[in-house]
């Protein structure tokens, strides 16, 4: 049968093939889709003064060469989002987006503590997010939250948000970890992964490429905290040792190139390529498509056309993104199935 497909495979690979290819999207911030058009429409709406009054002049203010300055543009950006419908459409706009690029199921990042520290209720921006999953299903995109600790905050923070989530049990899927890593450790949060472990979370957590002792935060994420994904994690392919036990536990890995291409001026594409040629399920995914200039589709055009990959390894990509998403056994085979139906009909 694969080697059937194969044959199946067009040799040149053409944008209706990628954003036909059903696909998983399990590294994607939310916050991270808020579009220009959106950022100075809520800004109007809710009077907050952002410093520009134009499209133009918000597309310029997207300006960053790292980490860091990336985060110093994208925190103030969340101050337009105020109301449940605010967090409401802009998730609804994302998943529209996801269902043209081929999504059908995805796990959405989300990050409590930016909200709260700026007076906005837990119950606001939940319920909100969930909406959004909810009528989802009616352009039949599978849609998920998970909930982020932000990294640079104290441990109490996150044992805080941690308890405020207690009331939405149902509404989130997964805990996940991301802002600055740098003096921010995995270890700092064993206890608050500790507990969401106790209540039934998945867990995962980013380990940002090429940051400051990587290797050695990845090894405390995986050996340690005992992660069941991994976010980015690029920087494992420099010790084997772990390239070999993530290939045995089958963990998954979420790459994106556009952002990776953004903060390091590398889309890491060869390194993504040398793992996943090495059995690591690495998966492609968006991040933060509003300001790194692309959705999933985009990032899978990308890569393809700089590292000439074949549509062989793309459809690899896209059952990794399934067979590492935290969904049954069932629902996995079922969507495995649509990849190989599309390449039969494709």
């Amino acid at each position: 049968m694969i080697k059937e497909l194969i044959i199946l495979l067009p040799k040149t690979i053409t944008r209706e093939f990628i954003e036909g290819l059903p696909k998983a999207e399990l590294h994607l911030h939310l916050e991270g889709t808020l579009e220009p058009e959106l950022k100075l429409k809520l800004a109007q709406k809710n009077g907050v003064d952002i410093g520009q009054t134009t499209i133009e002049d918000v597309r310029k203010s997207y300006d960053y060469d790292s980490l860091a300055s990336f985060l110093a543009v994208y925190y103030p950006g969340m101050n337009v989002l105020q109301t449940e419908d605010d967090f409401y459409q802009l998730a609804l706009e994302y998943l529209k987006k996801a269902k043209l690029n081929g999504v059908r199921h995805v796990e959405m990042f989300f990050d409590p503590q930016a909200h709260l520290t700026r007076g906005i209720a837990f119950e606001t921006f939940i319920k909100g997010y969930h909406r959004a999953c909810v009528d989802a299903a009616a352009f039949n995109v599978d849609a998920h939250l998970i909930m982020c600790f932000l990294r640079d905050m104290p441990v109490k923070s996150a044992n805080e948000v941690l308890e405020m989530a207690k009331p939405y049990r149902d509404m989130i899927l997964g805990i996940g970890l991301d802002s600055d890593e740098h003096h921010n450790p995995p270890l700092k949060f064993a206890r608050p992964y500790s507990d969401a472990a106790s209540q039934g979370y998945h867990t995962t957590m980013h380990a940002d490429i090429d940051q400051v002792d990587s290797i050695e935060h990845i090894k405390q994420a995986l050996e340690i905290i005992e992660v069941d994904r991994l976010d980015h994690g690029t920087n494992i392919v420099e010790n084997q040792d772990l390239v070999d036990w993530v290939n045995q536990k089958q963990l998954g890995l979420t790459s994106c190139p556009l952002s990776n291409g953004f903060v390091t001026n590398d889309m890491k594409g060869k390194k993504i390529v040398e793992l996943m040629e090495q059995g690591v399920k690495v998966s492609i995914n968006s991040d933060d498509p509003a300001y790194f200039g692309g959705y999933i589709a985009d990032n899978y055009e990308a890569l393809a056309k700089k590292y000439n990959l074949t549509a062989a390894q793309l459809v690899t990509f896209a059952k990794n993104s399934f067979e590492t998403s935290w969904i049954s056994d069932f629902q996995k085979e079922t969507y495995l199935k649509e990849i190989d139906e599309f390449v039969e009909k494709f």
